[in-house]
């Protein structure tokens, strides 16, 4: 195996990848702001952070992951005034669905997942550190950063900071901000009339967007990361300033390596409301759209690379991932002749240095599964020409868990994961995989037993039931669901 080797978005470059602490990784990535459902665009960010996770630990790093939940921020304050409930019982919806929708993505739950209002000590702490250090200014209530303090300022997102002067009287107080906005920050905001608010040491109020990921992020990781990812969006200026804050308080760099990951268009068009193309991940699987094939086609492209989210890519996941679990079916049931072939396991191994080789190079999900998709290929062709032998499986089979322990998308548990969720499709009504087996295996028995009729009374059965049955030439059986 070779280095690993990602794009720096702090330099511009792309440089192996080496932790601080040998053995170790530890990784920050800005989770979602619990004020709705998460939408797919999130989750292209939040699927190429697990197949990074996996990767790493596939190679041996022990994980140190840490995912904030922002749970206060203007619009959680506003919504929760108007509905008449406290801002945790706001978010607490949002923030379970969005971890029902991580487990329906087979997204590994991170170390540490962790609610902003849960650490306001935190912030406070670290707001009182850079004041000390003469970073911050009060006005009318306020807490600000002054950007003019930090020479450094912009060398991540390569913003130009011409205008900006010391002492500069411009300030940005809301959690959104324009691309252009680059003035000093809120780092504790002043409640205003009838909003919540928390009474600390450095006055009444709430924290500012920024210091709430920095402050959590040093906590649980040291003053030093590893690894920050996020959304191309959050480059400036939510990571500059946590940059700002954060090295203006220990002196120490702040992470060593930004990963960024690029946006999602629909149907080539930026993802909005106004244009009626915004999808939730609830919104697709309402549609009846398998969890496997949006997490495949959300991994298939690269990070830095636009993704663009159509009908016709779901189409084509969902058919790539059908492949793939035939692939497996057929090899795990199919009777091949005994021994080896001369190129068996050679293949799959050329197929696992090539997945390894992918994936090294700055994540290319697309080299890695170009790599799978060929040994697919010619397994499959190596069985129709009767060449296949049972001792080639177990190898072949190892480069599929291989990859698969990166992907996830090789079992069938799609029904399942939705109707937790509480989605019922007709092609998922009445009959558990377990229920399937036992009646896939009886009809074999039939078979065998020349009991025609009564193995085509159960394959009935089990398509009236959305599962369809193919027989293989060998004499073994697979079976899906519509």
């Amino acid at each position: 195996m070779g280095e690993i080797r990602l794009h720096n978005t702090l330099t511009n470059r792309i440089e192996p990848f080496v932790p601080l602490h040998p053995g170790e990784v530890r990784m920050y990535t800005c989770g979602p702001t619990v004020y709705d459902f998460a939408h797919i665009g999130n989750f292209r960010t939040f699927v190429f952070q697990d197949i990074l996770r996996r990767f790493l630990k596939s190679r041996g790093f022990r994980m140190m992951q840490v995912m904030n939940l922002t749970d206060v921020d203007d619009r959680i304050i506003q919504n929760a005034a108007a509905a008449g409930v406290s801002i945790r019982e706001y978010t607490e919806k949002y923030a379970q669905a969005f971890l029902e929708d991580c487990r329906a993505l087979s997204l590994e739950t991170p170390e540490h997942v962790v609610r902003a209002t849960d650490h306001i000590p935190d912030m406070v702490a670290l707001i009182e550190r850079l004041a000390a250090k003469t970073f911050t200014y009060q006005s009318e209530g306020s807490i600000y950063y002054r950007i003019a303090k930090f020479p450094s300022y912009g060398k991540l997102s390569k913003i130009d900071l011409g205008g900006i002067q010391a002492g500069a009287s411009a300030r940005v107080d809301v959690d959104r901000y324009e691309k252009a906005d680059a003035r000093d920050f809120a780092l504790w905001k002043a409640p205003k009339p009838g909003e919540h608010f928390w009474e600390t040491p450095i006055g009444p109020g709430r924290p500012g967007w920024h210091i709430e990921c920095s402050a959590m992020a040093m906590k649980y990781l040291g003053e030093t990361l590893d690894i920050h990812t996020g959304g191309v969006d959050l480059a400036f200026p939510h990571h500059e300033n946590e940059i700002a804050q954060s090295e203006a308080a220990t002196g120490k760099p702040f992470v060593r390596t930004w990963l960024h990951a690029e946006h999602l268009l629909i149907e080539g068009e930026k993802m909005s409301k106004s244009l009626g193309n915004f999808y939730t991940l609830r919104d697709l699987f309402a549609k009846g759209i398998k969890p496997s094939t949006i997490r495949f086609l959300l991994a298939s492209v690269p990070y830095r690379r636009q993704l663009n989210f159509t009908k016709d890519s779901l189409t084509q996941a969902a058919s790539s991932v059908e492949r793939l679990r035939n692939f497996i079916s057929r090899l795990e049931t199919g009777k091949f002749p005994p021994g080896t072939s001369d190129s068996g396991s050679a293949r799959a191994q050329l197929a696992e240095e090539d997945l390894e080789k992918g994936l090294e190079d700055d994540l290319n999900t697309a080299v890695a599964l170009a790599a799978i998709f060929d040994l697919v290929r010619d397994a499959n062709s190596s069985m129709d020409r009767g060449e296949f032998r049972q001792g080639d499986a177990a190898a072949v089979l190892a480069a599929m868990r291989k990859f698969d322990g990166i992907f996830a998308v090789l079992t069938d548990d799609d029904a399942q994961k939705l109707s937790r969720l509480g989605f019922h499709g007709d092609e998922r009504a009445g009959m558990s995989d377990a229920q399937a087996e036992v009646l896939v295996a009886e009809r074999q028995d039939a078979r065998k037993r020349r009991d025609f009729s009564r193995a085509d009374e159960i394959r009935r059965r089990l398509a009236d039931s959305g599962i369809i049955i193919e027989d293989a030439r060998d004499g073994g059986v697979r079976w899906k669901r519509k």
